[in-house]
């Protein structure tokens, strides 16, 4: 499907999961060529159809709008999705091998919804699902990051789910991984508080200097820390 199809389904409706499906399976004909016959040289390649800025926006919450309404059918923002990627300048586009557009981006384009905490090979993992049911699992690839708000303090938190592309961790979820944070003193002898996954320390505010208290190296995991000492 095409993001000119795409586009006339939300218009119409008259696009359906089965036939998407049904389309991407239907093999390519391919008529036989005889040995003798010569090969067609190739011509250039098409230059990507640009649609320029299309009528999407994705809210805070993760919900996708199109002309200013809420886009319904989960497989077709999940088809979106998919071909979602993120400019060198920082604006989002969907783009296919044949065109492409600009979509509107208020925060980050998915949400963190729920996590889980286990143990992998003796050491955390912090997994997570996204609004359209993407999980990740927090690593060096996919690390995670808190902004804090100078004046509020504030946390704004996400977890990178594709190269440029973040989910920002909902409050309830924030609430609960703040629940398996510890504290951590970085090789700039800064005391912050943070989480452990996939051998990763990823840190996620600073500790008053009334509240640091100096960690033991037994109770710290095992492996490599962004920006904390070693243990």
């Amino acid at each position: 499907m095409t993001l000119g199809h795409a586009e006339k389904a939300m218009n119409d409706g008259a696009t359906t999961r089965a036939t998407e499906r049904q389309q991407a399976m239907t093999p390519p004909v391919v008529a036989a060529r005889s040995p003798n016959t010569p090969a067609v040289r190739q011509g250039p390649p098409r230059r990507k159809h640009d649609h320029g800025a299309l009528a999407i926006r994705i809210a805070r919450d993760g919900t996708w709008h199109y002309r200013g309404s809420p886009i319904h059918r989960k497989e077709l923002v999940c088809l979106f999705a998919s071909v979602l990627r993120r400019e060198a300048d920082g604006s989002y586009v969907l783009e296919t091998p044949a065109e492409r557009g600009r979509v509107e981006v208020e925060d980050a384009p998915f949400v963190a919804v729920e996590m889980w905490w286990r143990e992998c090979d003796g050491r955390p993992c912090l997994t997570f699902r996204t609004n359209l049911d993407e999980m990740v699992t927090a690593d060096a690839d996919h690390p995670i990051r808190v902004e804090i708000d100078p004046r509020s303090r504030e946390p704004r938190p996400y977890v990178t789910v594709r190269p440029g592309l973040e989910a920002r961790i909902s409050r309830s979820v924030y609430y609960e991984m703040i629940a398996h944070a510890r504290q951590e003193r970085l090789a700039d002898g800064r005391e912050v508080l943070g989480v452990w996954s996939e051998g990763v320390f990823f840190p996620i505010d600073e500790v008053p200097p009334s509240c640091e208290t100096a960690g033991t190296a037994e109770s710290r995991p095992t492996g490599r820390a962004a920006g904390a000492a070693a243990p």
